[in-house]
């Protein structure tokens, strides 16, 4: 079950600093089932430029998805996450934290900033292929966005 029924691809933000880890990311969703369009930035500041599409971002499509990693330069994804959902125009965008921090703090605190969900980051290749599977299987082919989400 798609999404979206007229088969328009699911626009995703990552937002990670760590080019292995977008490479990776990038290349497991191509070979997704589900046709989407990933747009990676590697700090807060820009991802939150092209949310409100500032500056070179004026033209870039509102995600519907956003992966926000927390440890990121100039503003990091706590920030991010907290200003995303206090803002009328962008809440309703699902943010997926995926990290690699373990610590109970880090996700009582994106819970509380209305993360909708908090997902870290295995080491391994193998298991952060299953990571990127699994978010793709819900959040690409089972989940129904609000019809206005893209307004």
């Amino acid at each position: 079950m798609s999404p979206d029924p007229i088969g328009r691809p699911i626009d995703i933000l990552l937002v990670e600093d760590n080019p292995g880890d977008v490479r990776l990311t990038q290349e497991l969703l191509k070979e997704s089932k589900v046709r989407n369009s990933l747009v990676a930035v590697s700090n807060g500041v820009e991802a939150l430029a092209l949310l409100r599409r500032e500056g070179k971002y004026r033209d870039a499509a509102r995600p519907d998805l956003i992966l926000l990693d927390l440890n990121l330069p100039r503003k990091d994804g706590r920030e991010v996450l907290a200003e995303v959902k206090q803002d009328d125009d962008l809440k309703r965008i699902p943010i997926v934290v995926l990290t690699s921090s373990k610590a109970d703090a880090d996700v009582v605190k994106t819970y509380n900033l209305h993360a909708n969900c908090y997902v870290t980051k295995p080491v391994g290749l193998e298991q952060f292929a299953h990571v990127v599977k699994s978010i793709e299987d819900f959040w690409l082919s089972i989940v129904k966005y609000p019809p206005d989400h893209k307004s």
